[in-house]
């Protein structure tokens, strides 16, 4: 995986000099701010350096602590101020004691950085500028500067009659009119003024770009300006033309950063509506909010949204006012002076920090609407009483903890409460007294036990999901709507029966049983019970007469009752329950001769025991859907001579056989027979299903490489994605099944919910990230928290407006056992969720990020005073609180991430992923139950997807499920191979050699594909092995050539002189165990041996004898070999593996270690810190990238310094040693001769296998290694039997320097 990071970044070293960077490193509350659209003079004062050292006109770094100040800041660089923007938004002139590296280590605070140098090094980046920003002026935004004043000089005529003459004036646009002075440069004159709405503005033909403006009414004036440029001409013609086309005189400079009212604006007197809305408004100055007064015909102002802190007493002046709205401006107080605005409807004061207000708010008499949601109140405001003629009481996310109703009878003019989002624990009547004006109530999101509401008399419509509520008493005599789902209800006690009562929602509950009274409503249309524990449906219920939709799933149902009559039911939801069978009388004709289901549209039958759908089910002639998967149908329903039949799902069943009528209905769209294993159909069914736009049948499952366990991972996966009913795919998946340089993987689900550009961008990058942070850190939640800030910082200004709901699991080994057992680290943002499947049940590894599921998250978000809306989300944006991406929304919507590390064990047997959609609709229980009955990952996430959709998701779904093949102790050996011949004799040791690719000189072919990790502690220029090679080119004369076992890091095969030999024994050697093992490997010139040099033999690849001496000493804990025959990798897989050791000098998550990479299933092992010191060196700068005489190539990469082990030797029939046609010194070999009549025979094949004692292990000598082992070991070749040319299999080569 490519690990290179992000170039674009502006780092300390490039803009730095060393004195700026010690000055940086001596203290993390010293940092730098980047400062865009002017110049910094270079002049560090005497305490240190305060400029940067390369100053730029658009971008300049300037070094400060946290204690510096705007007003210091600017005396420096004798500026005017600094402005600061946020998410490429509003741009806000900072205060002069305000400190803008201080707000700069809040923000990257407040995202999840949490370490002080990591805060240091991110506010240096420039890729943070599109989340804040800073600059030495206020930029300047053309189109924003067109929608707020249009000015220039310009020809102007005054009136239609030819007698006025055209002279150069000043023209201003600006709110509602047209402004045209009486001079031409100044503004010292006559300034005639247009209002232009209602008006009308035209073309002129006759003039070449000239526009006419015109004003309304009686005495209409008119106005001719002749523009010098099209340009011009199309701009004012633009913007002039929303001013006519308004009904009343709105200006709209909402979101324009502005800090005061253009003076030209106060030139409108007609302005009676002025939006002011999202900006930074001061009090002060000739714009400034007290000079809002000036406006005499001003009836509605918005100023919400300007970081006010204080209420501004100058609107209360402005007494033509019906409508004012102040909401999130961190208001504290309400001033008396409010009274005065008597002629005031709508005031909103929402997102503030109010506690009270003032006796005087009493006197509005005309008040009707009162906004205080997201304040501080902890009780309701006495004054309401006084405000005869407000009708709701809007209080959603206060502190209000209890409720009096004798307070609301007080309170008589109240109709609608709104008291969502309390702390609400309990709600009481300590008299008899009715209330009776309340029609609407909202209590969700609360604390309530129990709620008895009966003396709320004329209650029409009860909203109090979300409660811990176990009873609930109401009087029925206006309930028109009750919505009580996700609560801990038994029964429901409703006085009298409610006949007004049409729709019901009591799902998520504990009712095992419907009380009596729901039978007896007599106007009932939707009733929702599903998620209950109810066992069985009362007779009259279904009898209804008024009942339209029923929704019973996922209860414990066992039958249908008969239908008595005909019933309007149009849908009918039994799914999931314990139904084995349906009346046959359940689609009979009743007495009128009509269907008692003649107008059912929808039948959902789907996770029951049902063998069979009645045949009477044709009788329905309305049906369009009939969804009936996981149930054991075996003969295919009467329902394709149905006309109006749209949807037919019957997957997972056991059909054997369809009957099909002569001809299909045009109108079936959709039919799902897949998971039938049984059925088959013929050629002839099958074109009689051309015409169906989407038909899902199972295919032959065919086995690819990408859906078999890898022989180097102990895990594989598939995953599904599905659109829904929407154009576009807005989710996205990363895997990785071979992740950085070990034996790990990662994979991660990234949804969009409606936008496709985010998640795209996640799935590119974030692999990436992960693999820097790895770098860094070793701590799981250090680095999995960084990952996701750190992408939601790549995003851009993507991330400023759109975001995603992201989950990364990351499996790998302990840092503190690299040997031992495999890890899960997930993290996640959002709604995507993990389940881990831990024997047979399963575990939930994420945590679901939504104001409905996490308390602390609501509180937190209303304690930062964000808006609410009734579908709980915030801002009326998203329901999450913690995403990647939208950071507008912050600090609402934050991207620091849930972590949580799982160890994995035996026991777990996949993982699912998966987006919001999947698990709204499909269970984890259902979800683990699904993907057990797959063998396939690619075919269980499909299957999981389909589910899903046929639960009735419409939206986009996207699953990802690894199957786990961790053995014992994270074993992922592979069992003994069991024979019924006799053993033979003890396995040999696997023959091994340095075998470069036929493409790349670094990548070495194999098949093995396991990776191991060698430690160490010595640079590899200290010696450290001791090792011989001998070869045979014949078979073994006796016994059967046997395949060696695949190893594990914790089941590695015995040491021998440092090098694992599967098979062989070991003697005082844990195969669990580190084993220190000094190895060396010295190639001289100075030597040869004289019986290698023959025609028939080829150089040995890889091994380059030049004189020079490799030493390196590493920790050796596992090797799993695994020899293969046939034909060599493909093409794919060459690149897969090239791919995951693109990094060879890069520092991986375990410090102190030499980087493993699989390099086509060869053991690679690179020390990548002593690289440069290799290059440097006289007597080996001369090998990188040198071709030698005897035919081997050193890789221009860092491949000198490594230890390589390929399990194939080059396939040459010439042999392995072939001397060059002319003796070259650097093309020889040293062989001991204790070895070399030895290396003869082996070489011949006549030499049978010697068994010796292990070698001793002789620490590293740098100055005088000798060759002091009397008994040096000797091995026997092996060659396995496959299809074409066999392989001839070189053994290990085990030379020293003399």
């Amino acid at each position: 995986m490519k690990r290179n990071g992000s170039r674009g970044c502006v780092t300390r070293k490039t803009r730095f000099g060393s004195r700026e960077r010690d000055w940086l490193k001596g203290d993390t509350q010293r940092g730098c701010v980047c400062l865009y659209g002017g110049t910094v003079d270079p002049q560090p004062p005497a305490s240190g350096p305060q400029a940067s050292s390369t100053p730029q006109t658009d971008l300049q770094l300037v070094l400060c602590s946290t204690t510096t100040t705007v007003e210091e800041l600017c005396a420096q660089r004798d500026g005017q101020g600094l402005y600061v923007q946020l998410h490429g938004d509003l741009v806000r002139r900072l205060d002069p004691c305000e400190r803008p590296l201080q707000m700069l280590y809040d923000y990257l605070g407040a995202m999840g950085y949490a370490e002080p140098v990591r805060v240091q090094q991110e506010a240096a980046n420039s890729d943070l500028s599109c989340l804040i920003r800073f600059y030495s002026e206020r930029p300047v935004n053309a189109d924003q500067q067109e929608r707020t004043l249009l000015k220039g000089v310009f020809s102007v005529r005054k009136g239609k009659s030819q007698l006025h003459k055209w002279a150069e004036r000043q023209v201003i646009l600006c709110g509602t009119c047209l402004i045209v002075a009486s001079v031409k440069d100044s503004l010292t004159g006559k300034m005639h003024i247009l209002p232009l709405v209602g008006g009308k503005v035209e073309e002129v033909k006759r003039r070449q770009h000239c526009l006419m403006f015109s004003s309304a009414g009686s005495q209409a004036q008119t106005y001719f300006v002749n523009f010098d440029t099209l340009a011009d001409y199309q701009r004012w013609h633009r913007q002039a033309s929303k001013v006519v086309s308004q009904t009343v005189s709105l200006v709209d400079l909402s979101c324009y950063s502005l800090e005061v009212v253009p003076e030209y604006l106060f030139y409108s007197q007609d302005i009676t509506h002025l939006n002011l809305r999202h900006n930074f408004m001061s009090l002060q100055g000739p714009g400034g909010l007290l000079n809002l007064p000036r406006f005499s015909q001003l009836k509605s102002l918005n100023l919400s949204h300007n970081r006010l802190g204080v209420f501004p007493e100058c609107v209360c002046e402005i007494l033509t006012l019906t409508e004012l709205n102040l909401s999130c401006n961190s208001l504290h107080t309400v001033p008396v002076q409010i009274g005065n605005l008597q002629s005031l409807q709508t005031l909103s004061l929402d997102g503030n920090h109010l506690s009270s207000l003032p006796e005087d708010l009493g006197g509005l008499s005309q008040l009707n609407s009162l906004g205080l949601s997201f304040n501080n109140f902890s009780h309701i405001p006495a004054v309401l009483e006084r405000l005869s003629a407000v009708d709701k009481l809007a209080m959603a996310g206060n502190r209000v903890e209890s409720l009096e109703l004798c307070t609301l009878a007080r309170m008589s003019h109240l109709k609608n409460i709104d008291l969502r989002l309390n702390r609400l624990h309990w709600v009481k009547s300590e008299s008899l007294e009715a209330v009776s004006q309340v029609t609407q109530l909202d209590l969700r999101d609360n604390c309530l036990n129990s709620l008895d509401l009966s003396s709320v008399c004329n209650l029409e419509s009860l909203h109090c999901q979300r409660n811990q509520l176990g009873t609930l008493t109401l009087s029925g005599f206006t309930l028109r709507m009750l919505h009580a789902s996700s609560n801990r209800l038994t029964t429901v006690n409703i006085y009298p029966v409610p006949n007004q009562l049409t729709h019901m929602d009591l799902s998520q509950n504990l009712l095992e049983y419907l009380p009596d009274w729901v039978c007896d409503c007599r106007k009932i249309e939707m009733l929702d019970v599903t998620h209950n524990l109810l066992s069985e449906l009362p007779s009259r219920l279904l009898n209804s007469l008024s009942l339209r939709k029923l929704l019973a799933g996922n209860n414990c149902l066992q039958r249908v009752p008969d239908l008595l009559d005909h019933i309007p039911l149009e849908a009918l939801d039994l799914q999931h329950n314990k139904l084995a069978e349906l009346p046959e009388s359940l689609f009979y004709k009743a007495l009128n001769k009509l269907s008692k289901l003649e107008l059912l549209e929808e039948l959902n039958l789907s996770g029951n025991k049902l063998k069979a759908i009645p045949s009477t089910v044709s009788s329905c002639k309305r049906l369009h859907t009939l969804i009936a998967h996981s149930n054991h149908i075996t003969v295919f329903p009467e329902i394709l001579n149905l006309p109006e039949i749209k949807l037919v799902d019957l997957s997972c069943n056991e059909l054997t056989e369809i009957q099909l009528p002569e001809s299909l209905p045009s109108t079936l769209q959709e039919l799902d027979l897949t998971g039938n294993s049984s059925l088959m159909l013929e050629h002839k069914t099958l074109n009689l299903f051309s015409h169906i736009t989407t038909l899902k049948l199972d295919q032959k499952s065919t086995t690819t490489a990408g859906d078999t366990q890898s022989a180097s991972t102990p895990w594989n996966h598939g995953y599904s994605e599905m659109s829904g009913q929407r154009n576009k795919l807005c989710v996205s998946v990363l895997a990785v099944d071979r992740f950085g340089d070990g034996v790990e993987a990662c994979y991660g689900i990234f949804d969009g919910d409606r936008n496709e550009e985010v998640p795209r961008l996640l799935q590119c990058t974030m692999g990436d990230v992960l693999c820097e942070e790895l770098q860094h850190s070793s701590i799981d939640s250090v680095y999995m928290c960084n990952t996701f800030i750190t992408s939601h910082r790549k995003l851009g200004m993507a991330g400023q407006k759109l975001g995603a709901s992201a989950l990364l699991c990351y499996i790998h080994h302990e840092p503190s056992d690299p040997g031992g057992y495999f890890s899960l680290t997930v993290a996640n943002v959002g709604t995507c969720q993990a389940v881990l499947c831990r024997a047979g049940r399963p575990v939930p590894l994420s945590k679901v990020y939504s104001l409905e599921n996490c308390t602390e998250e609501m509180e937190r978000v209303k304690l930062s005073k964000a808006i609410i809306t009734e579908d709980n989300k915030v801002s009326g944006v998203t329901c999450c609180s913690r995403l990647l991406g939208c950071s507008y929304l912050s600090p609402w919507v934050l991207p620091k991430p849930w972590v949580h590390t799982e160890p994995l064990c035996t026991k777990d047997e996949f993982l699912i992923l998966g987006n919001r959609a999947l698990f709204e609709r499909v269970s984890y229980q259902e979800a683990v139950c699904t993907v057990q009955a797959m063998r396939n990952p690619r075919a269980a996430a499909k299957k999981l997807c389909t589910l899903a959709q046929s639960y009735g998701c419409k939206d986009n779904i996207e699953a990802a499920v690894i199957f786990l093949h961790i053995g014992e102790d994270s074993c992922t050996c592979e069992p003994p191979v069991s024979s019924s011949e006799p053993r033979g004799p003890p396995p040999v040791a696997v023959p091994v050699t340095v075998t470069p690719g036929p493409t790349d000189p670094a990548t070495l072919s194999s098949s093995s594909g396991i990776v191991s990790e060698f430690n160490s502690e010595t640079s590899a220029s200290e010696v450290g092995s001791e090792a011989g090679s001998t070869a045979s080119d014949e078979h073994p004369s006796s016994g059967p050539a046997s395949r060696p076992e695949r190893r594990c890091s914790l089941h590695p095969a015995t040491t021998l002189c440092g090098i694992m030999v599967p098979g062989s024994v070991g003697a005082g050697t844990h195969p669990g165990l580190f084993q220190r093992q000094p190895s060396s490997a010295t190639f001289s010139s100075n030597h040869s041996d004289n019986g290698l040099d023959s025609d028939d033999e080829a150089p040995l690849e890889g091994v380059i004898s030049n004189g020079s001496k490799l030493e390196v000493e590493v920790d050796i804990h596992c090797c799993a070999f695994q020899l293969r025959s046939g034909a060599p990798e493909s093409p794919k897989d060459l690149d897969l593996e090239k791919r995951c050791s693109d990094y060879p000098n890069g520092k991986i998550r375990r410090q102190n270690s030499v980087v493993v990479s699989a390099t086509n299933g060869c053991l690679l092992a690179v020390c990548g810190r002593e690289i440069a010191d290799l290059k440097k060196s006289p007597s080996t700068c001369s090998l990188f990238g040198k071709k030698l005489s005897n035919g081997s190539v050193v890789a221009p990469e860092d491949s000198h310094n490594l230890i390589e082990v390929a399990l194939e030797a080059p396939k040459k029939k010439s042999g392995y040693f072939t001397a060059p046609a002319q003796q070259d010194p650097e093309d020889q070999l040293i062989v001991p001769p204790s070895l070399e009549q030895e290396v003869r025979e082996q070489l011949r094949g006549q030499s049978p296998l010697v068994s010796g004692p292990p070698l001793p292990c002789i620490p590293p000598s740098l100055k005088d290694p000798v060759w002091d082992h009397p008994h040096p070991p000797a091995f026997a070749s092996n060659l396995v039997p496959g299809p074409g040319p066999v392989p001839i299999l070189q053994q290990e080569v085990y030379d020293t320097a003399l």
